[in-house]
């Protein structure tokens, strides 16, 4: 690769000032499925999220749909809560023209002990063509794509991958901050039990981020160094010229037992305020995956802030997710164009 795409290295504000569509450097995209960032290599994040940059120039100068998957049906087989993932799916499958079934986990045979497996063919007996999979068990999307005939994409997996929250990410970095190669990124909270920690390391190291992941030592563990980041439970030390902090929420409903003494305690030492966000870099954005505890991991007036970059995270995410399923359905980076409506 020779740099970041074109299309991702201009905040949104300069780039509907211009009409081309955003360049950028694509490699032919070859997954059935999308299980995980670890997997990917660079030219493939490239392709993410450079076919996002040219969706979102369309949707930015007013495209309503890219009919792309028109008479495709897509499944949001989310058997775990969620808000803005599965909405986020949901509106990028309808603005690429497919339509979209959300499965109710509360009014399915799955309260009466029917399995994964059992329940995912008798949806893709029904004929549709792709399935998005939020599940409490990591592996549980890997599972599925060997042993379905649709693409599988997955929108998290117990604590081990969220891969569409770290490209949405990723590309809200680059859209503020120009590129990632060199910037310092500091990932604060539950690091032991967030998916989102795993595929945000995997996606960040690999464009050349400098990741350091910090909070108290039962929630961020040595060996996370295995995987190519400093670990610290300093928090003045991490959060020192950084260009990025991303907050992660206590990961409660994946915990059997209790890593700090309580909220209060999280909050008076890993809390972001005021005063540490001081110590970031004079530029640095404040993200979070969402949902978030105001007043746990921060502040509101620091969530509600200019350097806050949470809703801008959320907007992103539908070009992200589009891009995810156009491509997985076989969609080609270079002829978006041809999909406009």
């Amino acid at each position: 690769m020779t740099g970041p795409p074109t299309g991702l290295t201009k905040p949104l504000a300069a780039r509907a000032q211009h009409s081309a569509i955003p360049p950028f450097i694509s490699m032919p995209w070859t997954r059935k499925h999308l299980i995980g960032i670890e997997e990917l290599n660079r030219d493939e994040i490239e392709t993410i999220l450079g076919t996002a940059a040219t969706i979102r120039h369309f949707l930015d100068r007013g495209a309503k749909k890219l009919g792309a998957l028109r008479g495709k049906t897509v499944v949001n087989l989310f058997l775990e809560p969620s808000t803005r993932t599965r909405l986020a799916f949901e509106t990028a499958a309808k603005r690429l023209g497919a339509d979209v079934v959300s499965f109710d986990a509360a009014a399915s045979s799955t309260t009466k002990g029917e399995t994964l497996r059992d329940t995912a063919q008798n949806i893709q007996a029904l004929g549709v063509d792709m399935m998005v999979v939020r599940h409490a068990a990591a592996g549980a999307a890997l599972y599925l794509s060997q042993r379905l005939n649709i693409p599988v994409v997955n929108a998290g997996d117990g604590a081990h991958e969220h891969p569409s929250q770290a490209l949405l990410d990723a590309y809200t970095i680059r859209e503020r901050l120009t590129n990632l190669a060199g910037r310092k990124v500091c990932i604060l909270g539950d690091i032991l039990f967030s998916r989102v920690a795993r595929s945000n390391i995997w996606l960040l190291t690999k464009l050349g981020a400098k990741v350091t992941v910090v909070g108290p030592s039962t929630l961020v563990p040595h060996w996370f160094v295995g995987l190519g980041v400093e670990v610290s439970h300093n928090l003045k030390a991490a959060l020192a010229d950084a260009d990025v902090v991303m907050l992660l929420r206590i990961q409660h409903e994946r915990q059997d037992s209790s890593h700090f003494p309580s909220l209060g305690e999280y909050t008076s030492m890993f809390g972001l305020n005021k005063t540490r966000a001081s110590w970031l870099s004079p530029d640095a954005i404040i993200m979070h995956p969402g949902p978030i505890n105001r007043g746990v991991e921060i502040d509101s007036d620091l969530a509600d802030s200019d350097r806050s970059v949470i809703l801008e995270q959320v907007t992103n995410g539908i070009a992200v997710r589009m891009a995810i399923l156009y491509l997985c359905a076989g969609g080609d980076p270079e002829k978006v164009a041809q999909h406009v409506e």
